[in-house]
């Protein structure tokens, strides 16, 4: 491997940390992290999030290269325009996350007290709310969607810098290396207050909603943006 692909790569993997950072992708990560009550688990949701993006940006930038075509206007924007609708979602549930949930206090013998988390159901009953070991699938997807809503603009940034299929599809990689680099950091950073958090209810539903409400907002005005601002409804009615 010469230096100039080195540098070039090594350039990429820094582009790919600044992209993991964009206000989109901090956002949806940002309910995901709401829902763990370990670092740990704040931590995987980001890594999973840079595995599902990095996945599709791969798999559809290299095909794109080899086939030598481009992502027409109207879908391109169409998958951003997917993006506001799934923080929109992602905003909404993080809010609903709280309601008609509590907290009852349990000692069992001689056991240490200890709590369970309860949400209500229809029918009255008591339902122990099961292990989000699902965060972990709903961080990949969001990465997926991510990754296909930017795969447009990685092909055009990809073929700008280099000049042959292998390289593309490495360069491809290692920029998704740095976004999976980048996202593990700031969604433990993003994690952080939420843990803290955890055994004070008040708080960490009040963290929560608000970064429901924001992931909500932001979503409205992503679409708005996409579809007025910028012309996606007019190209959707030719």
């Amino acid at each position: 491997m010469d230096l100039s692909l080195l540098s070039i790569l090594s350039f990429g993997f820094i582009l790919g940390i600044k992209h993991a950072i964009e206000p989109d992708h901090v956002i949806a990560v940002s309910t995901i992290a709401s829902e763990s009550r370990r670092l740990s688990r704040s931590s995987l949701a980001g890594v999973y999030w840079g595995i599902g993006h990095t996945l599709t940006l791969f798999l559809t930038g290299v095909l794109l290269i080899l086939l030598k075509v481009e992502i027409p206007e109207k879908w391109a924007m169409s998958f951003e325009f997917l993006v506001g609708i799934m923080l929109v979602y992602l905003g909404v549930a993080a809010i609903r996350s709280f309601r008609n949930v509590h907290v009852h206090n349990h000692k069992h013998d001689e056991v240490e007290a200890h709590h369970h988390v309860h949400a209500h159901v229809y029918n009255g009953e008591h339902a122990h709310t099961p292990h989000r070991h699902s965060s972990y699938g709903k961080s990949m997807l969001i990465g997926f969607i991510h990754g296909l809503a930017g795969s447009g603009a990685m092909v055009l940034l990809t073929m700008s810098t280099v000049s042959t299929a292998w390289e593309a599809a490495l360069y491809i990689a290692v920029f998704g290396a740095g976004t999976v680099a980048g996202m593990l950091f700031f969604t433990t950073v993003i994690g952080i207050p939420f843990v803290l958090s955890t055994g004070k209810r008040v708080l960490n539903r009040a963290l929560t909603q608000v970064t429901g409400a924001v992931s909500a907002l932001f979503g409205v005005y992503y679409m708005y943006n996409l579809g007025v601002t910028e012309g996606l409804f007019k190209l959707w009615l030719q």
